[in-house]
């Protein structure tokens, strides 16, 4: 309970009204935090989930139905929100305009995200669970792209130094551990442009869509749906309604893909709320390790042999990207101070 929301304490106010708001927010990061976590273990188990699926369905139709199962996941709690007198989206009173960028940007976005559902499933099977949940690990390289190109955000001399050896770390992996361009491996490099559609459907979201009232739930909602049609309307188009339904009354083959809509979905539902609670670099620097969860399943469960320069480049990812983090937040840090100083601002 807020302090706020005690009538006697709003009146007559005590200590124990600031420690009850403190324990409040700490309980809040702790919620948060723990959500992280669970995003952790779930960005863990997905790559290795995809690849657990029964021979002889190819990596279009599983994202296909994945994705399916993930609007099954996240419509009842669409649902909800509007059965709580919360509409979001649905109640906005937008231009015609506006109404129309929005729609091409969640269609627009909703098929980059089907597409790099696709190649995440796809590099998972062709590059290795391992290799693909490192590949992920990019993503800084493109957000920081993206700010400086858009936000005209300047790096640290520290976040300098820590992405050329984010980028020496995925170089070495790409070349699998021999430096050479002839072990050059094209499914590492293809599982590199999944982080990378990630990154500009961000961006583009964040620009066009954060000036609306459409909830998290509602975003990821539209996501998955047209991300759904997407796949779909390719998996039509290539192999005919003929191969959709066989594979949609296999048993097996769809309990694995609900498996895998439902962790996905939950997994998107539970970052969004953790970075409600806690900040978006503390959430990320919990899930930075997911990649070793999937190395010790992917021995356990799929029998993916490990090899030493993985493990050396996994080493070096992890400490690159929690120097990105750190040094990014040491950077931000003395900008607050700077602008809370300079009398200009």
């Amino acid at each position: 309970m807020s302090r706020t929301a005690d009538p006697a304490a709003a009146a007559n106010p005590s200590p124990a009204g600031p420690t009850r708001t403190v324990h409040h927010a700490a309980a809040s990061v702790g919620v948060g935090v723990a959500l992280a976590f669970a995003c952790l273990a779930i960005l863990g188990v997905m790559p290795v989930i995809s690849n657990s699926r029964p021979a002889g369905f190819d990596a279009l139709s599983f994202a296909v139905f994945l994705s399916l199962w993930q609007v099954v996941a996240v419509l009842p709690l669409v649902v909800g929100e509007l059965v709580a007198g919360r509409p979001g989206i649905f109640a906005a009173a937008l231009g015609r305009q506006q109404r129309n960028r929005t729609i091409a940007t969640i269609i627009g976005t909703g098929a980059m995200f089907g597409l790099s559902t696709y190649l995440y499933v796809l590099t998972a099977e062709r590059a290795g669970a391992v290799a693909m949940a490192l590949a992920v690990q990019a993503y800084p390289l493109f957000a920081m792209l993206w700010e400086r190109i858009f936000l005209h955000r300047r790096k640290s001399l520290a976040e300098l130094a820590f992405t050329i050896l984010l980028i020496g770390a995925l170089a070495y992996l790409a070349t699998g551990g021999t430096w050479r361009i002839a072990g050059l491996s094209l499914w590492f490099l293809l599982a590199v442009a999944i982080p990378f559609l990630w990154s500009v459907a961000h961006v583009i979201i964040k620009e066009e869509i954060g000036a609306t009232p459409i909830s998290p739930l509602q975003i990821t909602f539209f996501r998955v749906a047209v991300s759904a049609a997407f796949l779909a309307a390719i998996m039509l188009a290539t192999d005919g309604p003929g191969r959709l339904l066989d594979d949609a009354f296999n048993g097996p083959y769809q309990e694995i893909a609900a498996l895998m809509g439902a962790v996905y979905a939950l997994e998107l539902v539970l970052w969004f709320y953790a970075v409600r609670s806690i900040d978006v670099s503390l959430a990320s620097s919990i899930t930075v390790p997911a990649p070793a969860l999937t190395m010790v399943l992917a021995v356990l469960f799929l029998g993916e042999a490990i090899k030493t320069y993985q493990l050396a480049a996994m080493a070096v990812v992890f400490v690159a990207i929690y120097g990105l983090l750190i040094a990014g937040n040491r950077r931000r840090g003395r900008e607050t101070s700077s602008r809370a100083t300079d009398p200009a601002e």
